[in-house]
């Protein structure tokens, strides 16, 4: 078995956003005349998709709606992240990302995003920080109704890349995943897919604990030494 593709998180990993989909999250509620719990947010919301997460946080509330009413919440937010995100002369990515995607490109693996997020979000970010080009394949949340930490993102992913590039035949089990979160964690090995965990959003001995490996930043993965394990465990 080789690794013979990347699959990465989108919030928390390509863009240091968290904080402002809490301060969304939190309008969102306070223009739904209910009450925000900042505690909240880690707890339901961090590696879930916005409608997983929106709709937990109206049933602890008491109020349930419709999944049209839910999405029309969704779509509402994500229109105000999209403007925030206009507004930001300089994108908050992670150093070492771009040092990262080269080396990923000049091993000719390809990559894909799998994300709990909207596509129109994705597709706004990767676009400002010129990545859009790099990735074959987006897998996003408003395009499959579960959310991490279910496995069928990362499935999908690995079907869509299969259907991007003939004669692939890619396997999750010959593909990494990079995550910042418990529930994506959880999704990706659930998928059968070994995950690098990024201590962007929990300490280093938490994602230690949980994923394949644990970094604390990008440049801290040795993409040679992963291709070698991955190797090695084919050979045994």
């Amino acid at each position: 078995m080789s690794l013979r593709a990347i699959l990465f998180d989108f919030n928390g990993v390509i863009i240091n956003d968290e904080p402002l989909h809490q301060r969304l999250l939190e309008k969102l509620l306070v223009e739904e005349n209910l009450r925000p719990k900042p505690e909240e947010y880690r707890e339901v919301c961090v590696g879930r998709s916005d409608r997983a997460c929106i709709r937990e946080l109206l049933s602890r509330r008491g109020r349930i709606v419709t999944d049209t009413y839910l999405d029309e919440l969704v779509a509402r937010k994500s229109r105000y992240y999209q403007l925030q995100i206009q507004e930001i002369e300089k994108l908050p990515s992670y150093p070492g990302l771009e040092d990262l995607i080269f080396q990923i490109r000049a091993a000719q693996l390809p990559m894909a995003i799998v994300s709990g997020a909207v596509r129109a979000e994705i597709e706004t970010v990767l676009s400002r920080l010129n990545l859009a080009d790099y990735f074959k394949v987006i897998v996003a949340g408003d395009e499959i109704p579960t959310s991490k930490p279910e496995p069928d993102g990362y499935l999908l992913g690995v079907q869509r890349l299969n259907e991007a590039i003939p004669g692939l035949n890619l396997q999750p089990s010959e593909c990494l995943a990079i995550e910042d979160t418990f529930a994506g964690i959880e999704a990706a090995k659930r998928a059968g897919i070994q995950v690098v965990g990024i201590a962007n959003t929990y300490p280093f001995h938490m994602m230690q604990r949980h994923a394949n490996w644990a970094i604390d930043y990008f440049n801290d993965l040795d993409l040679d030494y992963v291709r070698r394990v991955f190797s090695q465990s084919a050979a045994a």
